[in-house]
């Protein structure tokens, strides 16, 4: 009686506590990469996709879908293979295997969808050296299990994926005074009906979709997120402090 006591929390039977441990850590894990610990905004990994493509929504959203796919499927692989893998020669091996996941990606890209390849250009290709996918491979595929690996490539691709995303709708915005312009090269028809104009070429400003307007963009997101981050910190310190003079 005392170990089934002790065995249970609150009717909760040991194996159904592991597994709510289980998807909490898996939770946590995919939330690190989406916003505490994002690949853009806090490591500053793959700075040259960000700068570079982010001049238009759509780029922008075609290239995270690419990077998310290579980074996702790198990331199982690797995470499935982690004990085969001789330490020695792990790099060449990730290497190897990523740039095949984006050649891949890029047939498919240039077969079905032309005129986003030809918009994304070299960039397409550069996915294979893009730290965002290495650096989730080496420090988070190669030393744990398939789904926490699978859960961080998540996150990671999706954090990283958002941030394109946001610049390539602000830039643009400011830049161009469109949104979604040239959706229906990702999205067919149904992307024609999303292309939409927000300024007149009286109020745009060209800088937004050069490079140091992409660095500008850039500076300002990483700036809310501190601020953000500021302020939930500053929130919980003056809560425990009211705490401790109750006390």
């Amino acid at each position: 009686m005392c170990n089934n006591e002790l065995n249970t929390v609150e009717g909760v039977s040991d194996k159904e506590l592991k597994k709510k441990v289980k998807a909490d850590g898996l939770i946590a894990v995919f939330l690190k990469g989406l916003w505490s610990n994002n690949p853009g905004l806090c490591q500053l990994l793959g700075l040259c996709p960000l700068l570079a493509i982010t001049n238009s929504a759509i780029n922008a959203l075609g290239l995270a879908i690419a990077t998310l796919v290579v980074v996702m499927f790198s990331s199982l692989v690797i995470s499935i293979l982690r004990r085969c893998i001789f330490r020695e020669v792990r790099i060449p091996l990730y290497v190897v295997l990523i740039a095949t996941l984006v050649t891949v990606v890029r047939f498919y890209v240039e077969a079905y969808f032309p005129d986003l390849y030809d918009s994304l250009g070299i960039y397409l290709s550069l996915i294979v050296t893009n730290c965002v996918i290495m650096g989730r491979a080496e420090a988070f595929a190669g030393r744990n299990n398939p789904l926490r690996s699978l859960a961080d490539a998540l996150g990671s691709g999706l954090g990283f994926g958002l941030v394109l995303f946001v610049l390539g709708c602000i830039r643009e915005i400011i830049g161009s005074g469109t949104l979604f312009a040239g959706a229906s090269s990702l999205l067919g028809p149904i992307g024609e009906n999303l292309e939409c104009h927000i300024l007149t070429s009286d109020y745009t400003l060209l800088i937004g979709i050069l490079p140091p307007g992409g660095f500008f963009a850039l500076a300002m997101l990483i700036a809310l997120k501190n601020a953000w981050a500021m302020h939930k910190r500053n929130k919980i310190e003056n809560s425990l402090k009211i705490k401790s003079i109750r006390y």
